[in-house]
C-alpha cells in the first residue's frame, strides 16, 4: 500500500488551534489588561484590590505558557534549523518579558518600597497580537487539503484476483503480490501497475496522465494504477505495488517538492531575524555599558526594556492583515491563494509553464467544428447520421463523436450492415443510402474537392479532420480535437510583453505539441513527458537561477506544481493537482494568472511598506532604549516606547486596509 507523508500539519487542524488558543488567551487576558500597568503607567481604568498583584502572577503564567505554546514550537525548529525569525523573535519577547516580570514580583515582595516594573500587560498584549496575526492568516489562505491523501485514495481497497484454478477471490489492495492475476471489469480503477493478459479496452488515463483522449488497449499494453478501464472487462498481471507503482512515485516526488518548498524564508521571517540579531546586540551592550556606569538593577532594566520594544507587536499583524485584504480581493476576482509565499515571489517570476491539456486547452477530446459542405443538409441531419455510424464504434474518436451527440441532444437514425474499413473508416447503409465516414487520404483517392481554409484552421490547432459522405458525395467536415481556449492567444501574447518567457510542456507526442506551439506562438516546449520529466524539468530551470510558475490540471502535473517557485492549478482539475498548487484558478481561466501577477505585485508593495511600519519604530527605539543618547540627557522610557509601540501597529492595520486590486 501507499504510505502518506505526514510532516504537513493539518491546516484546518492549525487554524482552529490558533482561534480557540486566541479566545481562551483573550479571556485569561483581559484581567491583566485591567490590573497591571502598561510599562509601569497606571491606566485611567486600572483596578487594583488585595491580593490583585497575585492573580496577575497566577494568569499570566498560565497565558505565558498556554497562549505561548505555539511560538515555543515555532521557536524550537527555526533554532534547529539554525536560523532564527519571527518565533524565535516573540519568544524572546514573552520570555524576558515574563522571566523579569517574575523577577519583579518577587523583588517587590521582599522590598515594597523597590517598587520594580513589571511587564504582564505587554507579555498579555503580543501574545494575543501574535495569536490573533496567525489566526487571520490561517483564515485568510485557504485550506492546503492533502494531496497525498487524495492520490492514495485513487487506488481501490479491494481487488478481485485470479486464483490458478480459475477461481475469483476479494482480496485487500495491501495483499497484492507482484505477478498476480487481477480481474478489472467495466468503470472499475484499475488497482496496480500492470500488464493486460486478456481482453482489450479503452482505459480512461487522464486522471493520472492529464491526457484527454480515451487509450486504446489490447494484450501485452500497460496500464497505470488509478486510471479507469472502460469499455470491456480485462485480465492484468501486476508489474507493481504499493512503493514501486506510478502513484507511489508521483506521491514521493510531491512529498519531496513540498519539504523543499517549506524551507523557503517570508519577507517577515527576514526582517524577524535581523530584528532579532539587532534587539539581542543591542540588549546586551546596553547592560554592559549600564552596569559599568550604573548598577546591576539598572543595567538589567535597560536590558530588558530593549528586547520588549524590539517585540513585533506591529511586525507581528504587518503580513497577516495585507495577506487577510489580498486573498479576499483574489477570491472575489476567481483565484484561491493557497500558500502566503505565492504572494512574495509572484513578482520574481520570469518563466511559466504550462500543461498544454487542460490548461492552455479545454482538456477534453470532442467535435470542435462542423462544415456543412452540401446545404440540403442541416446541421443535426448531419450529426444524426454521423451517430448511427459510431454508435457501436468503441474507439476514442468514436466515443467524443458520441459524448457530444450527447450534450446536443441529438437523435440519431439506424444504421444496417456496419462495417470497419480498414485505414479507412467506417461504412454502413442508412435510410437505404450508403454512408461513410472517412479520413483525408480516402478524400484524395476519390479526388473530391475540399475546403483548404477549413480544414487548415482545425489543422493548425491540431484536430483530426473526418468527413462524411453519403452516396460517395461529400456532404459534412467533422473536425475533432482537444481545442485550444479561445484567451491562451491573449494570454501568451501578454506574458511576452512582461518578459516572461512561456514554456509548454505535454505528454503529447512531438508533432501534436508543435502544432499546438506554433499556433500559440510558443517558442519553448517539451513533449512525451511523464510526470517525472515535467517535475524535473521545473527543477533545471530552477536550479539555473529562473523563477518558475507551473501551471496544470492532472495528477501528472503535481509533483511539478509543487517544485515550481509557484504552483498555478487549473480549478476544473484533478483534486490532487489542486492540493499540490499555491494558487487556482477557480474559473479555469489562464487569464487569470495575469490577474494574479498584478494582484501579488500590489500586495508585495504593501507587505514592504507594512513592514517598514512595523520595524521602523524600532530603528528608533532600541538605539534609544539602549540608551544612545543617553550623553545629553535623552532615556526612552517604557512609556514612551509603548506609544510608539501601539502607533506603529495602527498605522499597519490602516495602510493594509488601503490596498486594492487593479
Amino acid at each position: 500500500m501507499l504510505k502518506m507523508n505526514h510532516n504537513h500539519m493539518n491546516h484546518s487542524m492549525h487554524m482552529g488551534n490558533f482561534k480557540k488558543r486566541f479566545w481562551i488567551s483573550l479571556v485569561v487576558a483581559i484581567p491583566i489588561l485591567l490590573i497591571s500597568p502598561m510599562m509601569g503607567i497606571k491606566l485611567p481604568f486600572q483596578l487594583s484590590f488585595y491580593g490583585s498583584n497575585w492573580v496577575v502572577l497566577i494568569l499570566a503564567t498560565l497565558l505565558f505558557f498556554y497562549g505561548g505554546q505555539p511560538f515555543f514550537k515555532g521557536a524550537k525548529m527555526e533554532l534547529m534549523r539554525k536560523n532564527p525569525a519571527m518565533m524565535t523573535l516573540i519568544v524572546m519577547g514573552i520570555t524576558v518579558a515574563y522571566v523579569y516580570s517574575l523577577y519583579s514580583f518577587i523583588a517587590n515582595l521582599y522590598n515594597p518600597n523597590m517598587k520594580a516594573t513589571n511587564f504582564f500587560w505587554e507579555l498579555s498584549t503580543l501574545i494575543l497580537i501574535m495569536l490573533l496575526g496567525h489566526w487571520i492568516e490561517m483564515s485568510a489562505v485557504s485550506n492546503a487539503g492533502n494531496a497525498l491523501q487524495k492520490l492514495a485514495e485513487l487506488l481501490p481497497k479491494t481487488v478481485r484476483k485470479l486464483n490458478k484454478d480459475g477461481s475469483e477471490e476479494t482480496i485487500s489492495l495491501k495483499d497484492v503480490i507482484e505477478g498476480d492475476h487481477l480481474i478489472v471489469r467495466s468503470g472499475d480503477k484499475i488497482p496496480t501497475d500492470g500488464t493486460i493478459i486478456k481482453g482489450q479496452t479503452i482505459v480512461d488515463e487522464s486522471a493520472v496522465t492529464g491526457e484527454s483522449k480515451g487509450v486504446k488497449k489490447y494484450i501485452s499494453d500497460k496500464v497505470i494504477g488509478g486510471s479507469i478501464n472502460g469499455e470491456g472487462t480485462i485480465e492484468i498481471q501486476v508489474t507493481a505495488t504499493g512503493e514501486k507503482g506510478y502513484l507511489a512515485k508521483v506521491m514521493n516526488m510531491v512529498a519531496d517538492a513540498q519539504r523543499e518548498k517549506s524551507k523557503l524564508e517570508s519577507l517577515s521571517d527576514k526582517v524577524a531575524k535581523w530584528l532579532f540579531y539587532v534587539a539581542l546586540l543591542s540588549g546586551i551592550l546596553a547592560f554592559i555599558f549600564w552596569y559599568f556606569l550604573t548598577n546591576l538593577s539598572e543595567a538589567l532594566q535597560r536590558m530588558v526594556t530593549v528586547f520588549i520594544i524590539a517585540c513585533p507587536h506591529a511586525l507581528g499583524l504587518a503580513v497577516p492583515l495585507v495577506i487577510a485584504r489580498s486573498t479576499s480581493i483574489a477570491a472575489k476576482n476567481g483565484l484561491l491563494i493557497k500558500n502566503r509565499n505565492a504572494l512574495e515571489q509572484a513578482n520574481e517570476i520570469n518563466t511559466i509553464m504550462l500543461d498544454k491539456t487542460g490548461t492552455l486547452t479545454k482538456g477534453k477530446f470532442t467535435v470542435t467544428g462542423i462544415e456543412i459542405v452540401d446545404k440540403d443538409f442541416s446541421k443535426d441531419e448531419v450529426l444524426s447520421y454521423l451517430g448511427a455510424l459510431e454508435e457501436n464504434a468503441n474507439h476514442p474518436l468514436a466515443i467524443s463523436i458520441m459524448n457530444y451527440l450527447k450534450e446536443e441532444k441529438v437523435t440519431y437514425h439506424h444504421a444496417d450492415s456496419i462495417k470497419n474499413i480498414s485505414g479507412v473508416g467506417i461504412e454502413a447503409t442508412i435510410k437505404d443510402r450508403t454512408v461513410k465516414i472517412v479520413n483525408e487520404k480516402e478524400i484524395k483517392r476519390l479526388g473530391l474537392s475540399i475546403d483548404k481554409k477549413f480544414i487548415e484552421r482545425y489543422q493548425e490547432q491540431g484536430n483530426t479532420i473526418s468527413f462524411l459522405l453519403i452516396d460517395k458525395h461529400l456532404v459534412a467536415m467533422i473536425a475533432l480535437g482537444d481545442a485550444v481556449k479561445s484567451e491562451s492567444i491573449q494570454f501568451i501574447r501578454t506574458l511576452k510583453e512582461r518578459n516572461i518567457t512561456p514554456v509548454m510542456l505535454t505528454g503529447d507526442n512531438e508533432n501534436a505539441a508543435k502544432i499546438v506551439a506554433d499556433y500559440l506562438g510558443i517558442e519553448e516546449y517539451y513533449a512525451d513527458l511523464l510526470p517525472d520529466d515535467k517535475e524535473k524539468i521545473v527543477k533545471k530551470y530552477l536550479d539555473s537561477g529562473k523563477k518558475v510558475v507551473m501551471v496544470g490540471d492532472g495528477i501528472n502535473d503535481a509533483p511539478s506544481l509543487a517544485r515550481a517557485s509557484i504552483g498555478i492549478a487549473i480549478g476544473a482539475g484533478t483534486d490532487i493537482a489542486i492540493d499540490s498548487a499555491d494558487v487556482v484558478l477557480i474559473n479555469s481561466n489562464p487569464t487569470d494568472i495575469v490577474h494574479f501577477l498584478n494582484l501579488a505585485k500590489e500586495t508585495r508593495k504593501k507587505m514592504i511598506e507594512n513592514l517598514w511600519w512595523g520595524a521602523g519604530y524600532n530603528i528608533i527605539a532600541i538605539p534609544l532604549a539602549a540608551g544612545i543618547l543617553a550623553p545629553v540627557g535623552i532615556i526612552l522610557s517604557p512609556a514612551v516606547g509603548a506609544v510608539l509601540m501601539s502607533l506603529s501597529t495602527i498605522v499597519v492595520a490602516l495602510n493594509a486596509i488601503t490596498l486594492k486590486a487593479k
